[in-house]
């Protein structure tokens, strides 16, 4: 009977201890799934973080500026310029070449284009796009005309940064298209967004943004050129099928094209698209809130967080996948900088021989056309955010095609004033007209002089 005794009462007192140790390790309170909706039109995060507040926390995470363990990434505004003079005489006579900014999460979204010198009293609204859920209603009422009006002629409208509403249906949390460009390009492509899958929409809401795209120029609307496919040579195809150019090269004067940052395209070339990976896979990756799971709306490189972003697939260590992100992006980079090179000094002898009455003119037009097509291969790896990550294979191919065309140019232009090539001369040869898509939609005054 003691024995009973004693065992109830030792049995009693290790269930408090349970119940005590549970209570101490579990002081987050876990949070509750909720049914409750967005209000109908409403765009502003905060409201819609009232409803979801852990992600809206995650959300907001991102006004954090820091490189974290990223390399070539992060979000600290550090200027591309300074850190590679070179670009600077590469975008001569364009916007770039004055102000040149790493870019920051979507928090910062508005702040940054409109604290950019890149912007100006004439710039259009095509530069509002992807900066702000209150573009797509503003685009439903206004129609095409929206993307030519002044930009600051809609500044009071545009109110919020990129948020909830760009990425999700407010009814039913589903992950939704809002991009007009994007629709556009989907349609163009015979691709219906219904029939994707929600892995696939964890790829298609980054498509919205993170894309190559190129202002019509009849109407400056944000357009992307997937008419031929999604590689950087489809891009190219439109462009030069069009007779598309961003700006004249100040240097130079060869009509230049401006990639944007065609993230998607370049990781829809590698291996992870090739695998089902989605972009939130890996820059937004389940994590543990209390009792929840849920995606991190911290969006950020997978390199801050390897155990959630990688490990999940690969069992390497964190130092191991760690390694082999940096060492291929390395190796990126240095194709990158041997590219710059080769691009300034294609510039400098196309300028050269420009000032010669007696440049032939066959060898200045294959000259100007050669640096404008290395320029874009070396302006498609640098502007896209994951040097080379992406598609390391496709990045390669892209840049040493760059640098072969690179000096190609040079030599066409050195050739171009001596005495071996014949023909009629003609030092202007290659130049277009107009001042370029790209200088019209930020507006005259805010280029730089050319």
């Amino acid at each position: 009977m003691k024995k009973l005794w004693q065992s109830s009462l030792l049995l009693g007192l290790m269930l408090i201890m349970i119940a005590v140790l549970a209570l101490g390790c579990n002081q987050q309170t876990p949070t509750p799934s909720t049914t409750a909706a967005i209000p109908e039109g409403e765009l502003d995060p905060a409201v819609w973080g009232k409803v979801y507040p852990d992600q809206y926390a995650s959300y907001l995470k991102q006004k954090e500026q820091t490189k974290g363990d990223s390399k070539y990434g992060g979000s600290v505004p550090e200027s591309h310029l300074k850190e590679s003079p070179a670009q600077i005489k590469l975008f001569a006579g364009y916007p770039f070449s004055e102000d040149y900014n790493e870019e920051r999460g979507h928090v910062w979204a508005l702040e940054d284009v409109t604290g950019t010198q890149r912007v100006g009293a004439k710039t259009i609204s095509s530069c509002w796009n992807c900066k702000s859920p209150n573009v797509k209603p503003l685009v439903d009422t206004m129609g095409d005309a929206f993307w030519s009006t002044p930009f600051l002629d809609l500044k009071d409208q545009i109110k919020h940064p990129v948020s909830c509403a760009n990425c999700h249906d407010p009814k039913t949390m589903a992950l939704t298209i809002t991009s007009v460009p994007l629709l556009d390009a989907l349609k163009t492509r015979g691709m219906d967004p219904a029939n994707f899958s929600r892995q696939e929409m964890r790829t298609m809401v980054c498509a919205q943004c993170h894309v190559e795209y190129y202002f019509k120029p009849e109407n400056k609307k944000v357009t992307f050129p997937w008419n031929y496919g999604l590689k950087m040579d489809d891009a190219e195809k439109l462009y030069n099928e069009i007779n598309f150019k961003d700006w004249d090269h100040k240097e130079s004067q060869s009509p230049m094209l401006k990639a944007q940052h065609p993230d998607y395209e370049l990781f829809s070339t590698g291996v992870h698209a090739a695998n089902g990976v989605a972009c939130a896979d890996c820059h937004m990756p389940y994590v543990k809130q209390g009792q929840t799971k849920m995606s991190s709306h911290h969006l950020q490189s997978p390199l801050n967080h390897i155990s959630q972003s990688c490990q999940t697939c690969h069992k390497q260590s964190e130092e191991y996948l760690k390694n082999q992100v940096i060492g291929t992006q390395d190796t990126v980079f240095k194709a990158k900088v041997s590219l710059e090179t080769a691009l300034s000094d294609a510039i400098n002898a196309i300028t050269t021989a420009a000032k010669n009455p007696a440049a032939k003119a066959d060898m200045m037009n294959e000259s100007r056309n050669l640096h404008r097509q290395a320029q874009w291969r070396w302006d498609y790896i640098s502007a896209e955010n994951s040097m080379g990550w992406h598609s390391p294979k496709e990045a390669l191919r892209i840049l040493s095609e760059g640098l072969d065309l690179a000096r190609q140019a040079q030599l066409k232009a050195n050739l171009g004033v001596g005495s071996a090539v014949g023909g009629a001369t003609g030092p202007d040869a290659g130049k277009t007209p107009g001042a370029g898509t790209a200088v019209d939609a930020a507006g005259q005054g805010t280029a730089p002089k050319q």
